[in-house]
């Protein structure tokens, strides 16, 4: 049995209080794991407790990942790293000669660290304008144990140097996706997901393609204008080295809603509506240098459909074997205040660290 614990100590002049909150991470720490490791029988693993959880073969992009992201600490130059917040669910993993799987049980939904105009800006649909900390997101927690709970599968395995992978989904949409007009509160509605994917070798390089099926539950007919409709999503990739110490990968994202006419039909007047697809490309480039202790990196979103991209460029060098010195930026720009990275276009920041590893 391996019992393992990390955390991390922060310092945050942002907001005016420091309480501490593990679900959000604000405060003065941030608990990143916290679980008991155990092999109980040859062919199975358990993990029990906080943890990192990942799936799904994109770079960045994510369809059959269904573990909470921190998007605030993402768009703010923080380590890529932490854009992956952690889960509080018990794992088991089997492995077989035929297929292998991963069930994970979260007994308490663990939503996205997701923006609310606390730290960014965001388009505030409701007021029809860009808002911050005049209008926070309030939301209708789901934090009910054993009931507002999560079950994710997947089924996978390698068949002649290629990863396939089948995914299942039962929860909710990991940040806000529909509105209470009771309270005026956002909330989370019930999602289920449905996708596949495989990795492998391609030519000189190696590609990816993954598939999703987003069942919004609670509005499979796509008339209730307050929660957001059923998507297919789709993912194709490819990575290669172009020179040495040199890489390149891009991928092409497509999201397409379903029930787009009845989605229009109801939508409230004044509001501007979705489109019914939303295309996304990428690209990364990587640069090692100087012995592989200077990097340069670039990775860029760019959305040909919603007429904004979002750049994240970096430099960083190892100084010696304990300390390693970065400097990068996140910069958004977009025609309209109402799409996704649009709206984030008047936080543009950059950014610098040190750190120190032992």
């Amino acid at each position: 049995m391996l019992i393992r614990v990390r955390a991390d100590l922060l310092y945050d002049p942002v907001f005016d209080h420091h309480s501490l909150n593990l679900e959000t991470g604000q405060g003065w720490l941030d608990l990143r794991e916290a679980r008991i490791s155990m092999t109980p029988v040859d062919f199975a693993d358990l993990k029990v407790g906080r943890q990192i959880l990942t799936w799904g073969t994109g770079d960045l992009i994510f369809i059959n990942d269904m573990f909470p992201k921190d998007w605030q600490s993402f768009f703010i130059g923080r380590d890529q790293e932490y854009l992956k917040a952690p889960s509080d669910s018990a794992v088991v993993s089997v492995f077989t000669e035929t297929v292998n799987f991963d069930l994970v049980y979260t007994p308490r939904f663990d939503s996205d660290r997701y923006i609310d105009g606390s730290r960014i800006s965001y388009f505030n649909p409701s007021l029809g304008r860009i808002a911050g900390r005049d209008a926070i997101v309030e939301v209708d927690k789901r934090d009910t144990w054993f009931k507002d709970d999560e079950v994710a599968l997947r089924l996978f395995r390698n068949l002649r140097g290629y990863e396939l992978a089948l995914y299942g989904y039962r929860g909710y949409w990991k940040s806000p996706a529909g509105m209470d007009p009771a309270n005026g509160k956002s909330t989370f509605p019930p999602l289920s997901v449905y996708g596949s994917s495989v990795r492998g070798p391609a030519g000189p390089g190696i590609a990816n393609l993954e598939f999703g099926y987003y069942n919004s539950r609670s509005d499979e007919g796509g008339d209730d204008p307050l929660i957001r409709n059923s998507e297919l999503r789709f993912l194709a990739g490819y990575e290669q080295e172009l020179a040495t110490d040199l890489t390149a990968g891009l991928q092409y994202y497509l999201e397409y809603m379903l029930q787009y006419n009845a989605y229009r039909d109801t939508l409230p007047p004044g509001q501007h509506p979705r489109d019914e697809a939303r295309h996304l490309l990428t690209l990364r480039l990587t640069q090692l240098l100087m012995r592989q202790n200077l990097k340069l990196s670039f990775f860029g979103y760019y959305s040909p459909s919603d007429e904004d991209f979002y750049l994240r460029p970096n430099v960083s060098y190892k100084i010696d074997d304990h300390w390693t010195a970065e400097i990068g930026g996140n910069v958004f720009w977009g025609e309209h205040d109402w799409t996704f990275f649009g709206q984030f276009r008047d936080n543009t920041n950059v950014y610098a660290g040190v750190r120190w590893g032992y």
